[in-house]
This record gives structure tokens, sequence and C-alpha cells, in this order.
């Protein structure tokens, strides 16, 4: 295959591309499903972030300004184009993750559908409210009004959705935006960017910033900056955190990870859950921080699920996007090491390595690897490899047939964001809704994939109680309270002590 490499057109600053004068840094972007595919080099400029955040702050009053409805048809022309380019932003995605084609459209055609979601509901959650005698014969009013400059920081493993997933509410709401994308991702970022150019937002409206490390942190640490959206690990998330204890006046959103549990009872559908169970556990090879990364099987069917998800997910295919296949790579080296190392901590800490994952050589040069199934001989809360979220294709398979012992060992992680339920006890399942401490908790369905009309957040490691999706514009508004008297003033009624001639 003959790929056509990207020009690097700069930051996106104030209406147009920029591309940096006296360069900081700059990194490869390599597809990592094939080495040969050199997508673009990324020169950076630290401050370009001063620029990119001068030009939100400056655009922030014209565009808070608008109503409601003018702000729509910008998004709506927005939507318009994400539908247009809708494979090209799927290969796009394919070629700077190594997720399948399949994987990376439906990621691709997400984009317009949060427009749809954003105007057509998520919207309500912020509607007007006009309270009738709030006061006695005074009317009360509550309304949102927009935050000011909004920094949004990406992940790699949905380059396009997931910062798309902040930004569209956020617009819509009245911010400004100060886009950093993951450095592992560039060229999507870089389409993701000519599209909001087309769509013709005023200058400053939206800005993006390529970095790394460093100019992350100048950003979320911007005086200028009034919050921070951000997805990706629980260490990155407590560093923001920490990089701005001082600043009172942002709010975080930050979405985090997950070591994410399904339980499967006695009575579960056993095709359905060893099936949704390896779509939980494998999907985009492990790189979504609602995988399924623990398995918790009720001894009578212990063995029966075992053995059949072992056979299943020896026949899974991995290979180049282009061919389709279930899995792609991981994202890049320093994640095959880590997937590595963590087979062998497995094997330390007393479980058992039932499909050892190992790196592939295919055709192509990429950062291939095999699932892996480990088998929990004791749960221990302790155990680094039982705690840690992989961020790889491996599953941890515990067994138990004492309900409570399984929602212990689903809560014994510090992480929070998801968990499944296959049994076909309603009973079971208000038990583990009571007890599981996650925000989202699925029943005889995976742990994976979301809706953007529910909430998407987690508790504990996994977030800090600010969900996505549908309850993005939340975190993207303030509550205003207004009391409102159009009467005129009644003298006979003035408190004890007060006189007015």
């Amino acid at each position: 295959m003959n790929y056509k490499n990207v020009t690097f057109l700069g930051d996106f600053i104030n209406g147009k591309f920029v591309t940096p004068d006296k360069a900081n840094g700059q990194f490869k972007d390599v597809s990592p499903g094939d080495l040969s595919d050199e997508i673009m080099t990324t020169t950076y400029q630290l401050d370009h972030v001063d620029r990119a955040v001068a030009a939100a702050k400056q655009a922030y009053m014209p565009w808070a300004r608008l109503s409601v409805d003018e702000r729509k048809k910008y998004l709506l022309k927005l939507k318009d184009i994400f539908v247009a380019h809708e494979a090209e932003m799927a290969e796009m995605i394919a070629r700077d993750t190594g997720k399948a084609l399949w994987d990376s459209t439906t990621e691709a055609k997400s984009l317009s559908a949060k427009i749809d979601v954003t105007l057509n509901a998520s919207l309500k959650l912020v509607a007007e409210e006009r309270i009738t005698n709030a006061l006695p014969q005074v009317d009360g009013v509550i309304r949102y009004r927009s935050r000011g400059v909004m920094a949004v920081v990406g992940p790699f493993n949905f380059p396009a959705h997931l910062p798309n997933g902040h930004i569209i509410p956020a617009l819509i709401s009245g911010n400004t935006i100060v886009y950093k994308p993951s450095e592992q991702t560039p060229a999507v970022a870089q389409l993701y960017a000519q599209m909001i150019e087309k769509a013709e937002f005023p200058p400053g409206v939206f800005n993006m910033v390529h970095g790394e490390a460093e100019t992350g942190k100048k950003i979320v640490g911007h005086e200028s900056v009034d919050g921070v959206l951000f997805t990706g690990s629980y260490e990155v998330g407590l560093k923001i955190k920490q990089d701005t204890m001082n600043h009172y006046w942002k709010i975080l959103a930050l979405e985090m990870g997950g070591k994410n549990a399904t339980v499967v009872w006695d009575d579960a559908d056993i095709d359905k859950a060893i099936y949704e169970t390896l779509v939980g556990a494998f999907m985009s090879t492990g790189q979504r921080c609602s995988g399924t990364s623990r398995v918790i099987i009720h001894d009578k069917i212990a063995d029966q699920f075992t053995d059949r998800f072992y056979e299943a997910s020896k026949k899974l295919s991995i290979g180049h996007w282009s061919k389709n296949p279930f899995m792609g790579p991981l994202i890049n080296h320093a994640a095959v090491e880590k997937y590595i190392r963590f087979q062998e901590m497995a094997n330390r800490e007393n479980a058992e390595s039932l499909m050892r994952g190992k790196s592939l050589d295919l055709d192509r040069k990429g950062f291939y690897v095999t699932p892996s199934i480990h088998l929990v001989k004791k749960f221990d809360p302790n155990s680094m490899y039982q705690k840690t979220e992989i961020f790889g294709p491996n599953v941890a398979i515990y067994r138990s047939s004492d309900f409570n012992n399984a929602m212990e060992i689903v809560n014994s992680t510090g992480y929070g964001l998801a968990m499944a339920l296959f049994s076909k006890s309603k009973e079971l399942y208000e038990e583990a809704l009571l007890q599981a401490r996650v925000g989202i908790l699925n029943w005889n369905r995976t742990t994976n994939g979301a809706s953007s009309r529910l909430p998407f957040g987690g508790m504990g490691k996994s977030g800090n109680d600010r969900p996505s999706a549908h309850f993005a514009i939340q975190y993207c508004t303030v509550p205003v309270a207004s009391l409102e008297d159009p009467t005129t003033l009644d003298k006979t009624k003035l408190l004890p002590g007060v006189v007015l001639d």
C-alpha cells in the first residue's frame, strides 16, 4: 500500500494554521500498524500556548453573546463537514492508532452523532427554568452561563471522538477552546482542526496546539484557562490536579482509567457472556478505558466458560487496519514493553498463564501482540497485577460462588468506571447496583461501549465526579440564580429600624 504523507500545517490559532518559527521540539508520527508509514513530522513551539489562550480569551465574549440558535448554525455546518469527510477521518484514525478500519469508521461516525445528541438532548439539561414565587411575589430564574476558555487535553485511543465529546458541548454553551491532542495521534487532530476551519467558526473560538507533556502542563496551568477537560490515564489526571491545585477558579473534568470487571453468574446465557466478554476485553487491543480486564465467574460454569473463552481468544484475527481484523497493534513500543512486563508480573504474583501474550512479527512491522489470559489462584487486593490498568489485551479470570465476594473483587482496585453482570436475576442486578462503586453498570452487556445519551464517568481513580457524554454540558456551564421582582417598594413593609424619607 502506498501511503500519502501528511503535510504538517502547524498549530491552529485564531482561525488559521501557524507553523513554528522557533521550534522547541519535534516528534515523528509513525503508524503503529506499519512502521514504514511515517505519517508526518510534528514540530511544536511552547509560546504558541500563550498565543492560543490569548486568542480564545479575546474570542470568548463575542461568542458567548451569540444566542444558542446562532451558535447552532456553526455546529450544524460542522456536522455536515464531519459527515462528508467520514471516510477520510476513518482512514486517518486507522493509520494514526492502528485500529481496524471498522473500529475507526465507528469513531468517525460518532463525530456528527455527538452534535445531534448535544443539540437535541443534552441542551435540555441546561435549559432556562423559571420558578414562580421563589420568594413571596418574587420569581426565580435558573440560567446556565458559559465558563470561558476551556482547555481540552485528548487521548490517543479515540483521538477524534473523545476530544470532540468535550469540544461540542463546550462550544454550544458559549465557551472557547484550546485543544492539545495526544502526541501519538497528531495527524487526526490536524484533520479535525481542518474541519473546524471549513466550518468557519469566528477566529479564536477553537484553537489547537501540538506538543508533548510540557505543552500540556503549560496549557492546564495557564492563568487565563477557566477549565480543563481531560481524558487519559489516572497518572496524568493526577498531575493535572496537582498542577492546578491553587487555581480555585478552574473546573476539572478528569475522565481517567479503569480496571473493569465482568461478573458471570451460573444462570447466565453463556454464549452471550463469552462473546460480550471477548469484545469487552480485546476490542481496540484492550486500549479502552471501559475495557474488561477482570472476569469473575461462578464456580459451576467456570471451567466451561474459561475453556470456551480461551478457544475463542486464540481465533481472534490480528493484523493491519486495512485488512479489517478484529485486533490491531498497541500504540507504541513502550506499550508493548509494559504489556510484556505485566505478563511476567502476573506469573510472579500467583496467577497462572493460560494464554501468554507475546509480540507478533507480521508481514507489516508494527506493535502487534497476542491476547493473554491469566487465572488468578487467589484474590489479592495488594497485587500490582490485579489492581493496575495495563491498557492492553489481558484478562484476569477469578472464580467465586459468593456474590458478596465477587463484589469485593469488583471494588478492590481503586478504580470505579465500569462493571458488567451476566445473569437472569434482577435481584442480583439490583444488588450490584447497590454495591458496585462504578459509574457504569451494564446488565447482560459488556463493559465496553457507551451511549452518548447517558452519562459516562466513574468513581475513585476513574474520575472526579464530572461525567462526560450526555452530562458533559453540565461541566461546561455555571448555574446562575436570579430573583426578579417587578413590584414597586411597599413602604409599609420596611424592616424594623429602616426609615425612608
